[in-house]
């Protein structure tokens, strides 16, 4: 068994500890998955990666237990935790004004040209993934893990416990509820 599966294995079972190192070992990934999030104005303007990741890292460790399965998994699972992190800090600046000039986006297969600009439409990115997660829980993970981490087809059915194909199926039936729920807007 690998460090990281052993470490992984650990968090699940509430080692506290285990998440610190992991965070330590997987830092390199998380700063590139951090990076995505931020680049092109795609986050708060106040927010670098290296805070991303240490805010993300905080929202792990207040857990009791990290409940995932390998490396793909945790790395989701992080990227979930920095989402989070950049809508309540998008939530917390426009606290003050609400609804209006919503931007369409539009979700390609290519990660690093596909980053949501705005405020607006990490908020209207956010809102589309919460109503899909209403009727598929699992294709917002497809989305999660191929759009904001940038895993392939095949990382994200390993860390699924799915087939590629219904990965695949998943991704189509995903971008065309957020194509059409954006676009309503």
């Amino acid at each position: 068994m690998g460090e990281i599966t052993e470490l992984i294995h650990s968090a699940g079972q509430g080692d506290a500890g285990a998440v610190d190192r992991l965070y330590r070992l997987l830092y390199a990934d998380l700063r590139r998955v951090a990076h995505a999030k931020l680049r092109r104005g795609s986050g708060p303007a106040p927010l670098d990666t290296t805070e991303l990741v240490h805010e993300s890292y905080l929202r792990l460790v207040q857990l009791e237990k990290l409940s995932v399965n390998d490396r793909s998994h945790f790395m989701a699972y992080a990227a979930r935790a920095m989402r989070s992190v950049i809508v309540d800090l998008v939530r917390e600046a426009q606290a003050d004004r609400r609804g209006g000039g919503q931007v369409m986006v539009t979700l390609d297969t290519a990660v690093s040209d596909a980053a949501p600009d705005g405020d607006d439409q990490i908020l209207a990115v956010h809102e589309a993934l919460q109503a899909l997660a209403a009727i598929d829980e699992r294709m917002v993970r497809v989305v999660e893990m191929r759009y904001f981490v940038g895993l392939d087809m095949d990382e994200i059915a390993q860390a699924l416990h799915v087939g590629k194909r219904t990965v695949e199926r998943d991704w189509e039936k995903a971008r065309s509820f957020l194509y059409a729920a954006l676009k309503r807007g």
